[in-house]
């Protein structure tokens, strides 16, 4: 990430580092005030940077959890299971509802302290001012989406928390419709505010053609989810056109595209930076193995594909009905997942394991690290976006559906060209292909929510047809107690 004054960056995440949803029951620490410290253009870089790092603490692990744990593409590791396996069997309660919505709200906090105190600041150039603000829009818009799509109904705040009264810090849930609102509103102000279509250096910094791929994201969400219809399709595939313009395009090898050397490369629209030192280890340093689970009965080449092993422990498995979906002509089954098989004394080999293989870090000084980059947005999952609005519209997907199959399958792509069929069988490929194409990136639980589609195919999910308030997560007890005048989501009480 971008060098800042480490003052500047200490003094962030003071300003910004108290939740706007959680209870304020901290000893000043510091004589560092809001009044003090908006002052510089180097103060609101150093509270921007302080906003990503907080994104970066949610998609540690959390990020994968609220998108995709829910869904069909994770099993239980001969590890162990380590709880993980409450969000896979869909067993969530009150009191074992995974991550809570704080931490998302820092990030809120972070963008509303931007928001109102940036505009106050003199800047050398007022297009660097622009570009803060534009980011500030784009990350609440983000966050709001996640949450909304998480939990439903949840509170709106969107000036910063400064003062300790029962009025500013506890809120009601909003409407959902209130929500989308809010954040359709933060994606049109950031449009107007990015001076053009590029990406910053590293694609880990809110962009214009990052925020279209946000905002095609939204619109096919209330296109299908709120009632938008036609109008907001239309909207999503405009957005996405946007995208196609700016300097994206599909890596000829899909493998490389999450690889630790190969950062912010031209398939990537929107990630989350990892580093060495600066940043922790994420939730895939969970999907792989370790020395003491790995059997010594594997052959030769399995060794060498896994490589240095985790000294740690595994707790994820890709599951059978996800594995089982790939085809071995297809690049990214090897690129997405290793099986891992035992050569029994009868000369036979019997399946052991398998590990997420998308994001398998780095070597550095003999250890595996798992600090590959949390990709938010890339250029293939854009064109997938785009056939889902073009079939909606009642227009033709295949071109971008054979896009994203002609990278997969190379030489073998004549067998596996899509020809355009009906809007149900356009839908039932499109999601399939997001399915081999996004496996593990933290999507699936949206989109078959998007979708319609969790019922049908999460295994955990087909004998409980109808208790559809099961597509949302419970509320903690934890933001429960902390937040009296917020009720539980239906069904959960």
């Amino acid at each position: 990430m971008k060098k800042i004054n480490l003052k500047i960056i200490l003094l962030a995440l003071i300003l910004s580092g108290i939740s706007c949803t959680e209870k304020l029951m901290l000893n000043p620490v510091s004589q560092i005030s809001n009044a003090t410290f908006w002052k510089t253009e180097d103060d609101a870089n150093g509270a921007l940077y302080g906003m990503y790092v907080r994104l970066r603490d949610q998609t540690v692990s959390n990020y994968f959890i609220w998108g995709e744990a829910r869904s069909e593409t994770m099993a239980r590791s001969p590890g162990g299971a380590d709880g993980k396996d409450v969000y896979y069997e869909n067993r969530l309660t009150s009191i074992n509802s995974g991550p809570t919505w704080q931490g998302l709200y820092t990030i809120v906090h972070d963008a509303n302290l931007i928001l109102k105190y940036a505009p106050g600041i003199a800047f050398t150039n007022e297009a660097n001012k622009n570009k803060i603000l534009a980011q500030a829009h784009a990350m609440r818009a983000f966050v709001y989406f996640v949450l909304v799509r998480t939990w439903g109904e949840v509170p709106i705040v969107t000036e910063p928390t400064e003062g300790y009264t029962a009025e500013t810090i506890q809120k009601e849930r909003a409407k959902k419709e209130d929500i989308f609102a809010l954040i359709k509103s933060d994606i049109a102000g950031a449009e107007k505010l990015f001076p053009d279509n590029s990406f910053n250096t590293g694609r880990y910094l809110w962009s214009q053609p990052a925020l279209y791929a946000l905002k095609a994201d939204v619109f096919l969400w209330t296109a299908k989810k709120m009632n938008g219809g036609q109008a907001d399709f239309e909207v999503a595939l405009n957005a996405l056109n946007e995208v196609e313009k700016s300097d994206v395009a599909l890596l000829d090898n899909f493998g490389r595209i999450f690889d630790f050397d190969n950062k912010g490369n031209k398939e990537v629209v929107m990630a989350v930076r990892y580093q060495d030192i600066e940043a922790p280890e994420n939730e895939y340093r969970n999907m792989y193995t370790y020395p003491n689970l790995t059997p010594t009965n594997i052959d030769q080449e399995t060794k060498d594909a896994l490589g240095v092993l985790v000294g740690s422990y595994s707790v994820w498995s890709p599951s059978a009905t996800v594995r089982s979906q790939f085809t071995v002509d297809d690049q990214r089954k090897n690129a997405s997942f290793i099986e891992i098989y035992t050569n029994e004394a009868n000369g036979t080999k019997a399946y052991y394991s398998s590990v997420v293989y998308k994001f398998n870090g780095v070597v550095i000084s003999g250890v595996r690290k798992f600090i590959d980059d949390i990709v938010l947005y890339r250029y293939a999952d854009v064109l997938l976006m785009k056939a889902e609005a073009k079939n909606a519209l009642g227009q033709d997907p295949s071109p971008e559906i054979n896009k994203v199959r002609q990278r997969a399958y190379g030489s073998s792509f004549a067998k596996h060209t899509y020809i355009n069929d009906t809007k149900v069988k356009n839908d039932e490929a499109i999601l399939k292909e997001r399915l081999l194409e996004l496996a593990f990136e933290g999507k699936r639980w949206w989109d078959l929510a998007r979708f319609d589609k969790a019922f049908e195919l999460v295994p955990s999910l087909k004998p409980q047809v109808g208790k559809n308030y099961l597509m949302l997560f419970p509320i903690s007890e934890t933001t429960l107690s902390l937040e009296p005048k917020v009720v539980q989501n239906e069904g959960y009480n």
